[in-house]
This record gives C-alpha cells, structure tokens and sequence, in this order.
C-alpha cells in the first residue's frame, strides 16, 4: 500500500509540472514558426534562434546541450532532438526524447510521458524480480560453492545481491557525464530513505536495542564514505588514485568486519572453554554419553520416517513435463492461499518472470537436486548467451556483422546449440552433472546483464524526464530511483522485523548503503575513466546536491549520538522522530528544487 501512495504522489507531481512546462514552453520562447519550411521543417528563423540559445546556454556552463530543447518551440523539439548529438541516449535501447518529441503531435506528449512512467515501473519490477529470485540465489550458490563465511558473504556477496539495482543504477549514471546527478540524488536519496523511513518503521513495528559495536562500526564508515563524496563534489575532480582509494574503503571496511567477527568469536570460543573446563571430568564424560544417545535415537527415527514414506515406485517425470513445470511461476499450494489483489499481481508479473526463467538458469544448494532441470538447464546454454550478446552495449556488438556478412548473435546462436546438445546427450533427468556450478556462475552472468540492461533503460528515462520536465537530475534521483531502488528493500527489513529479528534489519540498512555508495560510484568513475579521461570532471547541480549532502550527514550525525544516549534503544518515539525528518528533507528538498529556497 505505501508504494502505491508513493508511486502515485511521484505521478501526479510530475503531471502537474509536466503541464506547467509543457504549456509555458509553447508560449514563452517568442519563435513564430514560418510558413516558408526547410526540407526537414525547420525554417531558418527557428535555426538561428536555436543556435543563439545554445550559444547562450553553453556560456552559462551548461554542459548538456538537450537541456535547451524546452526553450524551443513545440514544433522544432524534435528537429533539434534529432540534430543533437547529446540527445542520441546511444547506451539505451531506445532514444526515450525522440520518442517524447517525435514519436506522437506535441499535444499529445502528456500521453508519451505517462507511457514512459509506466515503462519505468515495469522496469523496477523487473529489476525487483531479477534480483531477488536470480541474481541473489545464484551468488549464495556461488559463495556456498566457495566456502565462505557468513560475514564474508554477507558484506561482498549478500550486500551485492541486495543492492544490484542501487549499485547498476549508480554504475551507468555515473559513467555517463550528463547523468551523474542521477547517482548523487539516487545514493544520497535511498541513505537518507533507509536509515531514516526504513530504520524508523522497523523502530516502530519492532522496539529493540540494538548491538552497539556494529552500530557505531557502519554509521563511522557510511560517515566516512560521505564526508569524501562530499569532498569529491566540492572539489569537482576525482582522479584514477582516488577512485582507487575509495573503493578501498570498502576494503577496510570488510576487512574490519571480519576481524572483529573473528575476535568476537574467540573470545566466545575461550569464555566456553573456560567454563567447560572448570567443571569436573566426570560429569563431562556423562554428558557426552547422554548427548549421544538422543542423537542416535533421533537418526533411527528420522531413517525410519523417510524409509516410510519412500514411494513403493519410483515415478519418472518426462523431458517435456520437467520443462513446462519448470517453466511455471506460479505454485498451486500457495496460489490457492493468497489473495485476490497477490493473484493479479502475479498475473501481471506472469510474462515477465518466464522471461527470466527461459533465459536465466538457478542452482539451489538447499535442494538435493541443486535445481537440476535438464531440458530447461540445456536451453539457457541457447538463451543465455544470447541475453549477453544482445543486451551489452545495447546489443551494438550482438548486431555487428562478422566480414560484412555474418551476424555475432547468429555464431553465438550456433554455439549455444552445440554446447546445449552435449550436454542433452551426456546428462540425465535424475542427476545433476559434476560441473553444475557453471550454471551458477552463467545465471549470475546473465542475471547482472539483465539488471544492467533495466538500470539503463530507467536512467535513461528518468534523463528524458529531468529534461522534458525542467527536473534536475538530482531530484529525479532522491525521488523516483531511491524511491525504486529502496522501497522493497523496506517491506523486506519491516516484514523481518515483524518476524522478531530487528537487529537484522537495521544491519541490512546500513551495511548495504555503504556498499551501494563506494562501490557504485568506484565503478562508474573507472568506467568514465576508461572511456574519456584519466580525470573525471563532476559538476553538482545546484544548491539540492548540498542539501542532499547535509541532510545525509545530519541524520548520520543523529543516529551517532541520540543512539548511543538512548542506551542503543530503539523505541517508537525515535522512529517517528526519523519519519519527521525524512518528512522535512523531503519538503525542504522540492522547494529548493522549483525556487522557494535559493542562495
């Protein structure tokens, strides 16, 4: 119900600016469209007036030129959209400013807007779902296969999995020059959503106390982790070194995790042992004898009940029945359980999630079979790679033709077939093969190309927005992509709440932001690096990124010391007290976004 209020709330904000823009930008700009048009119908009064607006535009700073587009009038938009190498969007499968501008008459871009909203939640849905039940169980399996420990896991492989989309998202922003005020406003926008709304909801649902060490440990680093991005933003330029150095805060930070995880448990390990010790040898022996007998008892029990229950026959299901089923989202246990408003939910994400299914495969190493499918198993080795081809770089290299002649899908294609009939002829249905774990690695493969591919597709989007719109990138990215990105996050740390464990929850609120912030950014400014200069110039836009800046570090601040003075109590009161000031960033956030609060 809360992502419904807000999603709406986001949708009638920006239809009422939409209009507001789209009507002042018909009627302000003072062009008079000639009767005497050029061949592609723009007339030369319209060109110049382009060319001057630009000229003018550029000697203010601005360094995106689609920005200007507003000032035009509505019937030379696209003409310019098209003539404009800043509005190509040439890392997304579709140009989405064509499509606002040229693809329907200008009255009707309203209507374009509002499809490109709906496509926007249709594309964090599907980042929802590829992360949750593909990408996330294909690391566990990776990290099981690897034998690491929990806390290893849980600060690279679990913090991964639950921040892919803030962290993809992040990624391609930040590689781009002109929407690095996307990843600002998203990181700063979902740290200050989480240790606010979602620490305070689950202060609420679930007063607790939480553990002190760890608390203080990922508030000081997330502390850390801003104070040099503000930094960096300040001064605008961040080199290759630095870039190194912040992702190496990360590092430390696991590092740290782990040595304390470690000495925490040798110090349990040696308080155990010393209380063990001082008992008498007798009773031990007696215990140990008495533990034991339970335990071979409880063994012949549990023999004896799967020796029971064992079908009489052993039922084999054929090739084609294992592949419908496993082609099936829905289970009919739960199905008759849930609701109606859950049924149609699942109807709607129905196409999406065999989508996924047909291209992403899953190994479960809670399963005895390790979720062996063979048939469906053989044809992500034909899906899977061709996913890859075609959604890297826009599938720029997929459709690239080998001498001219040869497309690289078509070979890639032919490589699947081979690879998916050798192992069709050389596995069975029962037994999963010894080199199961490549499906893993295959699934985590496709299932971040997917995940790329959305977070593309949505910053791409929401640049069409802050451009059609007059919206800064920043405050796209503290509302719509936080608001994204985060909002499943919350119901699943208050649904663990709620279970009785709210000292998981919180761990989840912060160890996962600090991940999502030096790793997005690291990434994306190498990206940028590699593809342009060793030096990558960012420009905050405006007075919101350091209101973004200082609200963040403000209430990073609060929880440093009201928490520690409220004996690392978490009680309702705090938790509204967190609701509140979420509340008031975000009203002082949007009057200083359209001009009420300005320096």
């Amino acid at each position: 119900m809360t992502s419904r209020v807000v999603f709406i709330s986001a949708l009638l904000l920006l239809w009422c600016h939409c209009r507001h823009v789209l009507g002042s930008g018909d009627s302000g700009t003072g062009i008079v469209p000639s009767p005497d048009r050029s061949a592609d119908g723009a007339d030369l009064l319209s060109v110049g007036t382009m060319v001057d607006t630009h000229s003018a535009m550029l000697r203010q700073g601005n360094t995106d030129e689609c920005d200007i587009v507003m000032n035009l009038s509505a019937a030379d938009r696209c003409a310019f959209v098209k003539a404009t190498p800043d509005c190509s969007m040439e890392d997304s499968f579709i140009n989405y400013l064509k499509m606002a501008f040229c693809l329907l008459p200008p009255n009707l871009t309203p209507l374009t807007i509002t499809l490109c909203i709906i496509w926007l939640l249709i594309l964090f849905i599907v980042l929802g779902l590829t992360a949750s039940k593909f990408f996330c169980p294909n690391l566990s399996a990776i990290s099981s296969s690897l034998r690491l420990t929990h806390n290893v896991a849980g600060v690279t492989f679990l913090a991964l999995g639950n921040g892919a989309p803030d962290v993809f998202s992040a990624t391609v922003a930040f590689s781009r020059p002109h929407t690095a005020g996307l990843a600002i406003g998203a990181l700063f926008g979902a740290g200050i959503f989480v240790t606010t709304v979602v620490a305070g909801s689950v202060s609420l649902v679930k007063p607790f106390t939480v553990a002190s060490r760890p608390f203080l440990r990922d508030v000081i680093f997330y502390m850390a982790a801003v104070f040099w991005t503000f930094i960096i933003l300040y001064r605008g330029t961040i080199s290759l070194g630095e870039t190194l150095g912040y992702m190496g805060l990360y590092v430390v930070y696991v590092v740290t995790v782990i040595v304390s995880a470690y000495i925490y448990s040798h110090q349990k390990h040696s308080a155990t042992r010393s209380s063990v010790q001082s008992s008498t040898h007798a009773p031990e022996l007696q215990t140990s004898e008495s533990d034991q007998a339970p335990l071979l008892s409880n063994g012949s029990i549990q023999q004896g009940y799967d020796s029971e229950y064992r079908p009489l026959l052993p039922y084999c299901e054929s090739t084609s029945s294992i592949l419908l089923n496993s082609l099936n989202p829905v289970d009919s246990r739960t199905w008759r359980r849930k609701t109606w408003r859950w049924r149609t939910v699942k109807i709607l994400k129905m196409p999406l999630e065999v989508l996924l299914l047909l291209t992403v495969p899953v190994v479960d190493p809670d399963k005895e079979d390790r979720n062996w499918r063979r048939p469906l198993n053989c044809l992500h080795l034909i899906t899977a790679p061709l996913v890859c081809v075609l959604t890297f770089s826009s599938g720029e290299y997929g459709l690239y033709l080998i001498e001219g002649q040869f497309p690289v899908w078509a070979l890639t294609l032919l490589f699947g077939l081979f690879l998916s009939a050798i192992v069709f002829l050389t596995t069975s249905n029962d037994q999963p093969p010894a080199y199961h774990l490549v499906f893993s690695l295959l699934g985590f493969l496709v299932s971040a190309m997917w995940i790329s591919a959305a977070a593309s597709e949505v910053v791409s989007i929401l640049h069409m927005l802050g451009v059609v719109l007059s919206l800064s990138n920043n405050l796209l990215g503290l509302t719509l992509l936080a608001w994204g990105n985060s909002i499943g996050d919350c119901f699943s740390d208050i649904t663990i709440a709620r279970q009785g464990y709210p000292r998981m929850a919180l761990s989840a609120c912060f160890g996962g932001i600090i991940f999502n912030m030096l790793i997005g950014v690291g990434i994306g400014c190498l990206i940028q690096m590699f593809n342009n200069e060793p030096v990558v110039t960012l420009e905050p836009e405006g007075l919101l990124t350091w209101v973004l800046a200082g609200s963040l570090g403000l209430s990073l601040v609060f929880s440093f010391i009201l928490v520690p003075l409220r004996c690392f109590h978490l009680g309702r009161a705090y938790g509204i007290f967190l609701l509140l000031f979420y509340a008031v960033f975000l009203l002082v956030a949007l009057l200083t976004e359209f001009g009420f609060i300005h320096t």
